[in-house]
């Protein structure tokens, strides 16, 4: 499918970001302090906007949260998002507050109710996120389904038929999403609706668990849509910092070959031949670079074997050597050795040399 679906899907704007139709693929989070507290979310805000985070969701789960969204919507750098469940008066009420976007499910909010909210939306000139998760169809439909596959294709069934009928409401500023818990029926889902929809698509996978286990499970079920051409924004989902979930999500992005953000790092799994502390060097690297926003990818190799030649089409990269020193490289050609103690620094002067455009 090449990225035949991501081009030809509508174009959506949330704030002054658009999603769909050959845009890149936008990376979001979600804040994990009470949405209430508006000094506490929005410092979590300017951090993830730090990190590349490029859309936010609140939730809204009541009046106090609503009340905060003015301040919040005003001091954030990103569009916000409100996320609301069951109660559709909170949607509108958050509408009406200047979110950019709210996100709902018609499965536990009602149909009638969620059609309000599109018309609400509709005038006022937002977007709506129909997100369709496979716990929320009603279990009568569950039951008949025997494979994830069918599972997925129901979800994607539910999501379009929801769509249509916002629609017909005279909202245009529609995304969905299908998400599941299972990577099989993420699959399928998504599968299906880009088969059978020209709506932008929004990817995760729910429930996906902590920092390693999720980014894994995240990792195996939206690769292989990110390869097909399938998704226009998308959200790693950890039990974690939500920061994390930024430096995931562009990490797989730059592995698909979809977005290349920020500073990608190899390394080497280290062997006999390895006489340093490699992982302390890479980890020291990360931090050195950890604020760079430019697509560049930064080889951290144990020993000669492995780099330079091996990493050659890194920008640059540090090799271990056997008097225990390194080897800085560019593009797989030796700049110089140097010490132990002084190679990240080394390395970080190179990095900020090509930013400046000194090399």
């Amino acid at each position: 499918m090449s990225r035949a679906h991501h081009l030809r899907t509508c174009r959506v704007r949330v704030g002054h970001r658009i999603i769909g139709h050959g845009a890149p693929v936008l990376v979001q989070s979600m804040t994990n302090t009470p949405t209430a507290d508006a000094r506490a979310t929005l410092a979590q805000i300017r951090g993830l906007a730090s990190a590349g985070c490029e859309l936010i969701r609140v939730a809204v789960p009541d009046n106090s949260a609503v009340a905060a969204l003015p301040r919040i919507i005003q001091g954030s750098s990103l569009p916000v998002i409100a996320d609301i469940h069951f109660d559709h008066t909170l949607a509108l009420d958050a509408i009406a507050a200047g979110v950019a976007k709210v996100r709902i499910n018609p499965g536990n909010m009602g149909q009638d109710k969620s059609l309000l909210v599109a018309r609400a939306a509709a005038a006022a000139g937002k977007s709506v996120r129909i997100g369709v998760n496979a716990g929320s169809l009603p279990e009568r439909d569950r039951k008949k389904t025997k494979t994830p596959e069918a599972l997925g294709r129901l979800m994607a069934r539910t999501a379009l038929s929801y769509a249509r009928a916002f629609e017909k409401t005279g909202l245009r500023e529609i995304v969905l999403s299908v998400k599941a818990s299972d990577i099989q029926t993420t699959i399928a889902a998504y599968r299906s609706l880009a088969e059978k929809s020209r709506w932008p698509l929004h990817l995760g996978i729910t429930e996906a668990g902590d920092e390693l286990a999720g980014a894994v499970k995240t990792a195996a079920g939206l690769s292989p849509l990110l390869l097909d051409g399938i998704g226009d924004t998308l959200r790693v989902s950890l039990t974690a910092d939500p920061v994390q979930e930024i430096r995931v999500a562009d990490l797989l992005l730059s592995a698909t070959g979809v977005r290349r953000r920020g500073i990608e790092i190899i390394s080497c799994p280290t062997c006999g031949r390895t006489t340093l502390d490699l992982a302390g060097i890479v980890k020291q690297v990360k931090q050195a670079l950890a604020g760079e926003t430019k697509p560049l990818t930064v080889a951290v190799m144990g020993c000669v074997v492995n780099g330079p030649g091996e990493a050659r089409h890194a920008d640059f990269g540090l090799a271990g050597a056997p008097d225990g020193s390194f080897m800085l490289f560019a593009k797989g050609r030796p700049l110089r050795r140097v010490p132990i103690a002084r190679a990240v620094a080394a390395l970080k002067a190179e990095v900020d040399k090509k930013k400046k455009g000194c090399d």
